[in-house]
């Protein structure tokens, strides 16, 4: 028994030195706190060097590195996945640098947190009712990314960003068509025209806005308004004569009971 005790107490002894291993010396001063969290983000420990450049953040302030510590812990905190913090973090730096000359990497790293973040709802979209996912952080990405490129488009991360933008405006367009499917099978045909509608006049040049159009072709087969379907079908096929619900002229609904649409 004392021997078992001996080693419970030696284990707890060893565990408590390990806890205290992970504090940031409190004497250290601002260079060398900067030089240590320098080395942890080399060495790729970000969970340390989150703790340093916090600790750096918190006791030097207005200090030589102080402006740079803040641009590193975005990333750092980043590194660790935790989004919401290398977002806040990127947002306090663009608030109290806005003339920085590397402000636009904050705006970056803002935009690339709210994509990560927002990444696992984009995939699998076919997997589950689309009409109950929230894109909310990929929305949030595709206004940062869209920030980053009007207010800097001469930026080295302004062509990554431009990249992510189309992405995101076909991911979130194909959202929308999705949830006015679901409206579709539900019989609520004006609330799929509406869907299509916006889907048109908020993502242009995503190529879901074809699809938009066969969604409300479909939509106002629903309420009975032929003439006004066959106007959306005109369009329809003259921008997409080649569109899956299309055989020639005529439009085949899907969800809809209701005879084919011909021009």
């Amino acid at each position: 028994m004392r021997v078992s005790s001996l080693a419970a107490v030696a284990l707890t002894a060893a565990l408590l030195a390990g806890c205290a291993s992970t504090e940031v010396a409190p004497d250290l001063q601002e260079q060398e706190l900067y030089q240590e969290a320098q080395s942890s983000l080399d060495a790729g420990r970000y969970t340390r060097a989150v703790e340093q450049l916090e600790a750096l953040d918190t006791r030097f302030p207005f200090g030589n590195y102080a402006e740079q510590a803040q641009l590193e812990l975005i990333y750092a905190y980043y590194q660790v996945d935790n989004w919401e913090a290398a977002r806040a973090a990127a947002s306090r730096f663009i608030r109290l640098h806005p003339d920085h000359p590397q402000v636009d990497y904050a705006y970056y790293m803002r935009g690339l947190a709210a994509y990560q973040a927002g990444r696992f709802s984009l995939e699998g979209m076919e997997l589950i009712d689309i009409s109950k996912r929230d894109l909310g952080a990929s929305r949030d990405a595709y206004v940062d990314f869209g920030e980053l490129v009007r207010r800097y488009p001469d930026s080295p991360y302004a062509a990554d960003a431009r990249q992510r933008i189309i992405y995101l405006r076909n991911v979130m367009a194909r959202h929308e068509l999705q949830v006015a499917d679901f409206y579709l099978r539900k019989g609520a045909y004006v609330a799929a025209v509406e869907r299509g509608r916006w889907v048109i006049e908020h993502y242009p040049q995503a190529t879901a806005t074809r699809d938009a159009l066969a969604v409300m072709v479909e939509g106002y087969l629903g309420m009975g308004m032929r003439d006004r379907a066959r106007e959306v079908l005109a369009t329809l096929i003259e921008n997409d004569p080649d569109n899956e619900r299309l055989d020639g002229n005529t439009f085949e609904p899907e969800h809809v009971d209701a005879d084919p649409l011909r021009l």
